[in-house]
């Protein structure tokens, strides 16, 4: 059988059949509308005008079914495990991308729910899931996996790359907070030559104050300002800032109270380095001829602080933490300076200065930027302590500063004192009326909460001069305008409201990241180091620098 079709058009089929007849048996095809030919048996069938559109398309659909067949394959190798489960609906309108989506999706969800967490370690050991994204694609077309399983092997690197980056943030902020407690090589310098240059030079030796200010150390009609501190540079930026702030400086006399080791660094650097107006003492603890009673009661009390510490420290070696911001106020108490004695000292003020009335205490962490004379004039309504409670934010609002964050409320003796949700006043820039404190039994209360401490396991506070504070001086405090005092600038700061900076009359590095650490946060450092005089030999030879 043979066909023929016309190029120009087919109007008319012929198919010619061989016979046993003459004519060789052949049949032809013959334009016209005559009939065939005679001889054989030849039979013509007519289809005018049908089969041309049924050729011209086929002609056009065979080549894209091929092209599509092979498109399909190459693909569903990615995401089915076999390419005749993914073939037929992808032929024929499966590509569309609202049903590829729906198809994500609901692999997805699966690797939300509770069983998408059993698959992912069905699929594979987390230590062997794939780098990267690239490693990912390359794993999931070499292998031939499905939608289901791509969708839970990118859930597992994820969930393993998270784990990661958590573990990399808490190892940075311990290595931060390790390096809060450091002493800059700058600063062990400057102690240690001016401790020589007292040794050798009869003017670091000289007195403090001179004898003609002697009288100004106990007279009421001056405003005396306490430091308890062991660090030199620190000392001389408070009482820099403070002198130059003033008014009237000639009306400030400066207490400096620290350790027997800083004791000469000290008094070398306030006698070669006169104050302006200002008068300096500068005295040590062993310089002090207390009580053999109060000599039982403040080793007893460092020794408390220091089973608080410890314990702390302790329990914080069993646990993990999930979260930041718990993570950094358990590593916060655990800072040095919490075990410090000069810094729990402050509750024997008046035993330092029995013939003083009323004092300003500073911390050395601070920076005075306006008048403080005023603070003399307040009137703490038979107060012993005036301090700010409230921050710039607000009636009752402090960040940081509830009691819930310093008390353990777990337990019913703090629970039935005190008020979870209650801020806690500032340490660090407060007026004492030490003619009030004694009048009292703040020392003794602060005493036995101590002891109950002790009996309770150490459980009732985190480790700090502040919580017993709070509760020794409870009904004893006075509120102050929060203006006088702008706390926390040594946390990580992210940002600060210069406004705020400015106008605050004391500015206090709080917190780990001391203005001398190189940890701080540059823009609020600078407003400590403006009171660095970087012109002094002893900064210079140290290599101090802003």
């Amino acid at each position: 059988m043979k066909f023929y079709i016309s190029a120009r058009g087919i109007n008319r089929l012929t198919i010619s059949e061989a016979g046993g007849g003459g004519g060789g048996g052949r049949g032809a095809m013959k334009g016209g509308k005559g009939s065939a030919a005679a001889g054989g048996g030849t039979r013509r069938i007519y289809r005018r005008r049908v089969l041309l559109p049924v050729v011209l398309a086929l002609g056009l659909l065979l080549p894209f079914l091929f092209v599509r067949t092979a498109f399909v394959v190459l693909e569903s190798a990615s995401f089915c495990s076999s390419s005749l489960d993914c073939m037929g609906w992808r032929i024929f309108g499966g590509n569309d991308p609202a049903l590829l989506r729906e198809e994500l999706t609901r692999a997805l969800l699966e690797t939300s729910s509770t069983d998408g967490q059993i698959g992912i370690r069905e699929i594979e050991d987390p230590t062997l899931l794939p780098a990267s994204f690239k490693d990912l694609v390359k794993d999931v077309t070499s292998n031939k996996q499905d939608i289901k399983t791509f969708a839970f092997k990118t859930k597992a690197m994820m969930a393993k790359m998270e784990q990661m980056v958590q573990s990399a943030r808490r190892h940075e902020y311990i290595n931060w907070h390790l390096a809060s407690h450091g002493i800059p090589k700058s600063l062990q310098c400057l102690s240690l030559i001016l401790a020589e240059e007292y040794a050798v030079n009869a003017m670091a030796r000289s007195r403090l104050p001179s004898p003609e200010f002697v009288s100004r150390l106990t007279d009421p009609s001056f405003h005396h300002v306490v430091l308890l501190t062991d660090n030199v540079l620190a000392a001389s930026v408070v009482i820099s800032s403070a002198v130059n702030s003033s008014t009237h400086p000639e009306k400030f006399v400066f207490h400096v109270v620290t350790d027997k080791k800083t004791y000469t660094a000290m008094h070398a650097w306030f006698a070669m380095n006169s104050i302006n107006s200002a008068v300096v003492e500068v005295k040590g603890l062993h310089q002090y001829d207390w009580s053999h009673k109060v000599n039982v009661a403040i080793k007893e009390m460092l020794e408390i602080h220091h089973l608080i510490w410890k314990n702390k420290y302790d329990s914080l070696k069993e646990e993990v933490f999930e979260y930041q911001q718990e993570l950094e106020k358990n590593l916060e108490v655990l800072s040095p300076s919490f075990v410090s004695l000069l810094n729990h000292l402050r509750i024997y003020i008046p035993e330092l200065f029995p013939d003083l009335d009323k004092i300003v205490f500073l911390d050395d962490d601070i920076v005075v930027q306006h008048d403080l004379s005023s603070l003399w004039e307040l009137d703490l309504n038979g107060k012993v302590v005036g301090a700010v409670v409230d921050s710039w934010c607000g009636r009752d609002c402090c960040p940081r500063r509830k009691y819930n964050d310093f008390f353990n409320f777990t337990n019913p003796m703090i629970s039935a004192k005190l008020d979870s949700d209650r801020c806690a006043w500032l340490y660090g820039m407060n007026i004492f009326d030490l003619q009030a404190w004694r009048k009292t039994n703040i020392t003794a209360t602060y005493h036995q909460w101590l002891k109950l401490n002790l009996n309770h396991g150490f459980t009732l506070w985190h480790p700090g001069a502040l919580p017993p504070a709070l509760l020794a001086f409870e009904g004893h405090m006075q509120r102050i305008d929060p203006s006088w005092h702008m706390a926390g600038l040594g946390h990580r700061v992210t940002q600060v409201n210069k406004y705020m900076l400015e106008t605050a009359a004391v500015i206090h590095f709080s917190g780990p990241a001391k203005p001398w650490l190189e940890i701080g946060a540059p823009e609020v450092r600078s407003f400590w180091y403006r009171h660095v005089n970087f012109s002094n030999g002893f900064i210079k030879r140290c290599g101090t620098t802003g």
